[in-house]
């Protein structure tokens, strides 16, 4: 079970880079006023929230304690996160400080998640 349980922590990893690596190619469109979602920011926090979930029900069957608060915090940034992303995925240009918001609340999942022991 171990071996799963680590395949969805690399496949939540992988999720996570896709969303942080969509926001970093778009910082320079960003500075130009023309910045926008790209697909590979909608399919991370896609994949992070449902190997979350995924990762959450494995650790629980496994009898290992959670913080569930940590985890309910992280679910609910993440959601606020794939709500932005999700409702302005076809916009040809973002807010900066719309688009500002999702990479910093981004960051913040990473450091909640690293920090947060």
């Amino acid at each position: 079970m171990d071996v799963v349980i680590n395949v969805f922590v690399a496949l939540h990893i992988i999720g996570i880079a896709s969303l942080l690596g969509g926001f970093l190619t778009q910082m320079k469109a960003m500075g130009a006023g023309t910045a926008r979602f790209v697909p590979a920011m909608l399919h991370g926090a896609l994949t992070m929230l449902v190997t979350g979930i995924v990762l959450v029900g494995l650790n629980q069957m496994q009898d290992h304690s959670l913080n569930n608060i940590k985890i309910g915090i992280k679910m609910a940034v993440l959601v606020v996160i794939l709500a932005l992303v999700y409702v302005k995925r076809d916009e040809e240009k973002l807010p900066k400080p719309l688009f500002g918001a999702v990479g910093g609340l981004t960051m913040l999942n990473i450091f909640i998640a690293v920090l947060w022991t």
